[in-house]
């Protein structure tokens, strides 16, 4: 969360998930669950209230906290789309051979990228998340292809 808005008890949400953010959405911020009662602004900067913070005071106590939504309650995603926590620890490998493994998901102004923990331990590989880079992710086995070559690698 970020820092509030008006008197109300609204806040700015830093890094939205616009679909994540509806009115009346069931969300954990540490070891409570609150119902978004407001939201305002826009999708790219969403401000929101949560119910039982109803002044700035309130709304200055969520500052840096972080609003998590079930799984059950989240959108079905397409084909092409992952979890950023489902591609943490998978294994990174090009044509079978061991890379490293997924250490985290960085969002960077062009595209999302995998960052890479190098099985040597020798540093990290960012892998962008486009098609020419990663030719598969299997979440079933917990790996993901990409192309050592397209990524200058090689």
């Amino acid at each position: 969360m970020g820092r509030p808005h008006g008197l109300d008890g609204s806040v700015h949400v830093i890094d939205p998930s616009p679909a994540l953010l509806a009115l009346g959405t069931v969300v954990a911020v540490g070891a409570r669950e609150l119902r978004i009662v407001r939201r305002a602004g826009t999708d790219q900067r969403p401000i929101v209230r949560l119910e039982g913070c109803d002044d700035r005071a309130a709304a200055q106590s969520l500052r840096g906290a972080e609003l998590l939504v079930a799984r059950s309650e989240v959108p079905e995603l397409r084909p092409d789309e992952w979890w950023a926590e489902d591609l943490v620890g998978c294994s990174v490998l090009d044509t079978g051979r061991a890379v490293g493994t997924v250490a985290r998901l960085l969002a960077l102004p062009s595209c999302e990228v995998l960052e890479v923990a190098l099985e040597d331990g020798d540093g990290v590989l960012l892998v962008p998340l486009v098609s020419d880079a990663v030719r598969d992710v299997d979440l079933d086995r917990r790996a993901i292809e990409i192309d050592l070559r397209f990524l200058g690698e090689r």
